[in-house]
C-alpha cells in the first residue's frame, strides 16, 4: 500500500534539522515493518496550531487524489495542536486514510476525548447535510407550489448527468417574483440540476433588473 511520510518541528532553528531527519528515518523503518511504499516525504517548520500550513495542503491533495491511502507520522502532535489537529484528523477520517504512527507503532491510538470529539464533529456535520438537502427539498416545493415547473422550464440534463453550468436568467426571475429568497432559489436550481450559488444568483438577477430599467429609460 502507498504512504505519505509527514514530518513537522515547531521552529525553524538549525537544530531541528536533526529532529526532522530522525523523524524520516523511523518513519522509514515504520514503513518498511508494515511493507508500505513510501511515494512522498513532506518536511514541515512550522506552528501546530497553524492550519494554513503549506505541507498540509499538499498532503490533504496527494490524498484526494488517491496517490496513497496511509500517512505516516511520528505521534498525533505532529499533525497539529488542539482545534487545528481535531479539524485535520477528521478531514483524514473523511478521506478514508489510516494514520499509523512510531508512537503506537501501528495504527493511531486516540485518547478517549479525542475520539468523542470526533464522533461529536462527524454527527455534527451529517445533521448539516440532511438540514441542506431538507432545505433544497423545502425550496423545490415551494416553488413547484407557486407554478414552477421544471418539466417545462428546464432542459434536460443530458447524458452522463453533468450539471449545467449557465442557468436561464428567466427562471431566476420567474423563481424570485415567487417570492423565493437568493438562498432558497439558488438551492432549488440546485435540487434541478443546475449549478448556481446564491451569490450567483443575486448578481444576474442585479444585473438583469438593471438592464431593463436601463431599456426603459432608453424607449422613454
Amino acid at each position: 500500500m502507498e504512504a505519505v511520510i509527514y514530518v513537522r518541528v515547531s521552529t525553524k532553528k538549525e537544530s531541528q534539522e536533526s529532529s526532522l531527519e530522525r523523524q524520516v528515518r523511523e518513519l522509514e523503518k515504520l514503513a518498511s515493518d508494515h511493507d508500505f511504499r513510501v511515494i512522498k516525504t513532506i518536511e514541515e517548520q512550522a506552528s501546530g496550531f497553524d492550519v494554513d500550513r503549506e505541507g498540509i495542503f499538499e498532503l490533504l491533495d496527494t490524498f484526494k487524489e488517491k496517490q496513497a491511502g496511509v500517512l505516516l507520522v511520528q505521534d498525533d502532535t505532529r499533525l497539529g495542536r488542539g482545534n487545528a489537529k481535531m479539524a485535520l484528523l477528521h478531514q483524514l477520517h473523511k478521506l478514508g486514510v489510516t494514520v499509523y504512527t512510531v508512537q503506537d507503532q501501528g495504527t493511531l491510538r486516540l485518547s478517549e476525548t479525542d475520539t468523542m470529539v470526533l464522533d461529536i464533529v462527524s454527527i455534527v456535520e451529517e445533521y448539516q447535510r440532511k438540514l441542506h438537502n431538507l432545505k433544497i427539498k423545502r425550496g423545490m416545493k415551494a416553488a413547484v407550489e407557486k407554478g414552477y415547473r421544471p418539466e417545462k422550464n428546464l432542459q434536460s440534463t443530458g447524458a452522463g448527468g453533468r450539471r449545467r453550468k449557465d442557468v436561464p436568467i428567466e427562471e431566476i426571475v420567474r423563481l424570485r417574483n415567487s417570492g423565493l429568497t437568493f438562498h432558497d432559489l439558488a438551492a432549488t436550481l440546485r435540487g434541478f440540476g443546475y449549478d448556481i450559488s446564491k451569490a450567483t444568483a443575486n448578481r444576474r438577477y442585479r444585473e438583469y433588473i438593471k438592464n431593463a430599467e436601463t431599456e426603459a429609460r432608453e424607449e422613454a
